[in-house]
């Protein structure tokens, strides 16, 4: 196991940024179509084709799914990725023509710092092209990727993954670029808010602090003109119906209250979606969905804490610190 969304077998990772830009895309390419849903809690969100994963509509497979920067600029990434999906063959046919779906989300840092002249068209579906061509089993969290101009309330976000199993043996993982409008740590200490559910000391190991007081649940956010939300894949290797995957990601949200103080307000658009690549049958339709999605909000919530965990700090005046920068 990896501790990485990877560990769901038949689907890669892949990121592209510019520094310059401050910003970048992820790329998650599924090796066949893949079930998928979405849940939608956010105030202010942006994406692509999420009405296309609604029970009632038709197509129920996608190809792959992309999770960017830019704001509504970056939702230009998934026709990257669209391209490469097709140059390959990929897609859903209608008679002759091969159409790849490829859901969106995005986040907004437009003020994170860079340089965002890009001229007449953004540079997002290059990212998203450059993202997919270079998806793997094993990336990089943190800075990178969707995650590199991510922000919480008070320090840099990031991209963060996680893994695990059930009892049953079905593998779920989750994939995040965390850029909320609230905190993930408590107070102004290092402790983050998804500790209790933390495996070893994959975001440091420091528990959550002996005592809270007031001044601890007080209420940190970036305020009205700070770019803001958390989006998010759960996948699974599980036999799912689109209406399975959508409680999936219901379930896996409760992963973003737990990591997240506060969350899902009206500046967020927080996503989750859910995916299965159906190589493992569910042994019971009811207990194992609810262990299954019990599951994904523990994952979630860990992947949540280590994107901010492994995050580095942009190197442009008033960038806010990193974790490692002020706790390490």
């Amino acid at each position: 196991m990896r501790n990485l969304i990877t560990d769901v077998a038949g689907l890669r990772v892949g990121h592209a940024g510019d520094a310059d830009l401050g910003s970048g895309t992820t790329a998650i390419v599924f090796d066949e179509p893949a079930i998928a849903s979405v849940d939608l809690r956010g105030g202010g969100p942006g994406s692509r084709e999420t009405e296309l994963l609604a029970a009632h509509s038709t197509v129920e497979r996608v190809d792959a799914i992309a999770l960017s920067g830019g704001s509504a600029f970056g939702l230009d990434s998934a026709s990257g990725v669209q391209a490469l999906l097709r140059e390959q063959g990929r897609g859903y046919r209608v008679g002759t023509a091969l159409v790849p779906i490829v859901p969106c989300a995005i986040i907004f840092d437009l003020l994170s710092g860079g340089d965002k002249k890009w001229g007449r068209f953004s540079p997002y579906r290059e990212l998203g092209y450059q993202a997919s061509v270079s998806a793997a089993a094993d990336f990089a969290l943190g800075s990178t990727g969707g995650g590199i101009g991510a922000t919480t309330a008070a320090l840099k976000g990031g991209l963060g993954s996680a893994s695990a199993k059930t009892p049953d043996g079905i593998t779920i993982g989750a994939l995040v670029v965390v850029n909320a409008v609230g905190s993930t740590t408590i107070g102004d200490g290092p402790h983050f808010w998804a500790a209790p559910f933390e495996q070893g000391d994959e975001f440091g190991g420091r528990g959550w602090p002996t005592t809270f007081g007031p001044d601890t649940l007080a209420i940190r956010t970036k305020g009205a003109a700070r770019q803001a939300t958390t989006i998010a894949l759960v996948a699974t290797d599980a036999t799912l119906s689109k209406g399975q995957c959508h409680r999936l990601a219901v379930m896996a949200q409760t992963g973003c209250a737990r990591a997240i103080y506060p969350v899902h307000t009206p500046l967020d658009g927080d996503i989750v979606f859910a995916a299965a690549t159906g190589k493992t049958p569910l042994p019971d339709p009811l207990f194992s969905l609810t262990t299954l999605g019990a599951l994904a909000a523990n994952v979630l919530a860990r992947a949540i804490a280590r994107g901010v965990y492994q995050a580095e700090a942009l190197a442009f005046a008033g960038a806010l610190p990193a974790w490692r920068d002020k706790f390490a």
